[in-house]
């Protein structure tokens, strides 16, 4: 019987120990400090040519809305916690491999962002810092047939790694 009871003893132990576990792990990854209530998400600016029309607007609301989804931060025009700036400097199509014929066989689309990052509770966190990505696609395709699909792809993937660098600092 005792065996029996230090079993049970053990088994609500681990129970225990796994239930406070939960509490400190953030299931979004973020490492924000408690202290930081309120975050600035400046519109992004187009500092380049190219790309669609709605492409600084598509990118701030992703932005804004991967941070209110992701964090209990509170969006504020100014005067936050946390400052995110940032304009794309890079919208660029280039060819990636060669066919036998010197023809590109694969052509790249890449998005270059630049970001300025300001804790103002915590100075050495903040940063300026160029994120990019890219999306591959056929040569037979030309980027007015791909690009509706391949911007959000882009813009996806530069949201969770600005996200990752500011709020998370894997």
């Amino acid at each position: 019987m005792n065996i029996h009871r230090f079993l049970i003893f053990v088994l609500i132990i681990i129970n225990c120990s796994l239930i406070i576990g939960c509490k400190v792990y953030s299931f979004t990854g973020t490492t924000l400090k408690d202290d930081l209530k309120t975050i600035t998400i400046q519109n992004v600016t187009m500092g380049t040519a190219g790309g669609p029309a709605n492409l600084t607007l598509t990118f701030t609301e992703k932005l804004k809305e991967y941070y209110q989804r992701n964090t209990s931060l509170k969006l504020k025009p100014n005067d936050a916690d946390l400052l995110l700036e940032s304009t794309i400097v890079g919208y660029e199509l280039t060819p990636v491999s060669a066919t036998s014929s010197d023809k590109a066989a694969l052509n790249r689309l890449t998005i270059i962002i630049e970001v300025r990052f300001v804790n103002a509770k915590y100075e050495e966190e903040s940063f300026e810092k160029e994120f990019s990505f890219y999306q591959d696609f056929p040569q037979e395709q030309n980027l007015s047939q791909v690009e509706s699909s391949l911007v959000p792809k882009i813009i996806d993937q530069l949201v969770l790694n600005i996200f990752t660098d500011t709020a998370a600092q894997w």
